[in-house]
C-alpha cells in the first residue's frame, strides 16, 4: 500500500501573524504576505499553512478563501506550544548593514532571547533601523520554526548598559585582548556575551568592563574574528553548554 502524506506537508508555508490565535480566530492575510502566497506560492482555498503569534504557540490553519489580494484562514489544530528559549542575550555593537542583518538572523536562529545593540566608542553604526531588524527577527523564526520572537531592545551605550546591568546575570565580554576559554567558563542562564564594533574595544571601555562585577572575560579561540563571527561563534558554545543544544 502507498504510505499516506505527511499533513501538512514539509513544503508548508509558515507565517507569522500578530493577532491572537486560537480555535475560534479566523485570521485574515493581506498586503506583502497575502501577494506572496497567492502569487509566488499559488496558494487555493484547502492548503495548508502554519501560524504562529508569539503568545500561544504555532498553530496549523487551511486556507478557507483565497480572493485577489487576501487569504481568509480557517484554525485547524495546534501545532506547538510557546516555547521557552533559555534566557541567553545577545549585546553587540551595530556593525554595517550585510554584517548586522546576518547577526540578527543567526542569533535568532540560535535561540537568543533578547538582541541588545550597545553603542561603544568604536561604533560606526549608532543609527540601528528597528523596522528592518524587526523583520529579519521575524523572517528567521518563520524559516527556523521558532515560536517566540526574540526580544530587540533600544541601542544604549556601554556605560548605561553596565550601570543598569542586573546582578544576576553574568555578562561574558568577548576580549579580543584574551580571557578564559568560554568552553571552560560556567556560565549558566541567565547570561549575556557581549561583542564590540569592528575595530574592537578601547582601553577605557576594557578596563570599565573588567572592573565590573558581573563580567567574565571569554576567549573564542586562538584567531582574530570579526565582530558577527565573534557573536555567533560565542551563542553556539553557549548553548551547546547550557542551552537548549545541550540535552539537559
Amino acid at each position: 500500500m502507498p504510505a499516506t502524506p505527511a499533513w501538512p506537508p514539509a513544503s508548508t508555508p509558515r507565517l507569522f501573524v500578530d493577532l491572537p490565535l486560537g480555535p475560534d480566530a479566523v485570521p485574515v492575510i493581506d498586503g506583502p504576505a497575502a501577494h506572496y502566497l497567492l502569487n509566488v506560492m499559488r496558494m487555493k482555498a484547502g492548503d495548508p499553512i502554519l501560524l504562529f503569534d508569539n503568545i500561544s504557540g504555532e498553530w496549523l490553519a487551511v486556507v478557507a478563501d483565497a480572493a485577489k489580494r487576501q487569504l481568509t484562514l480557517r484554525i485547524e489544530r495546534q501545532t506547538k506550544a510557546i516555547e521557552q528559549v533559555p534566557d541567553l542575550w545577545l549585546c553587540f555593537a551595530p556593525v554595517k548593514k550585510a554584517r548586522l542583518d546576518w547577526i540578527i538572523e543567526k542569533a535568532t536562529e540560535l535561540g537568543v532571547a533578547r538582541l541588545q545593540p550597545v553603542i561603544t566608542e568604536r561604533t560606526i553604526v549608532e543609527r540601528v533601523k528597528r523596522e528592518r531588524l524587526e523583520a529579519q527577527i521575524v523572517e528567521a523564526c518563520e524559516q527556523c520554526g521558532r515560536t517566540a520572537l526574540p526580544t530587540l531592545a533600544e541601542p544604549i551605550k556601554l556605560p548605561q548598559l553596565l550601570k543598569d546591568w542586573p546582578a544576576d546575570r553574568a555578562l561574558l565580554f568577548a576580549d579580543e585582548a584574551g580571557g578564559v576559554p568560554l568552553a571552560k567558563v560556567g556560565a549558566p542562564a541567565p547570561a549575556a556575551i557581549l561583542t564590540g564594533p569592528e575595530g574592537g574595544f578601547t582601553d577605557k571601555e576594557r578596563d570599565m568592563l573588567i572592573a565590573h562585577t558581573a563580567v567574565r572575560r571569554i576567549a573564542l579561540g586562538p584567531r582574530i574574528l570579526r565582530a558577527e563571527t565573534a557573536a555567533i561563534a560565542a551563542i553556539g558554545v553557549w548553548m551547546a553548554q547550557n542551552g537548549d543544544w545541550s540535552g539537559t
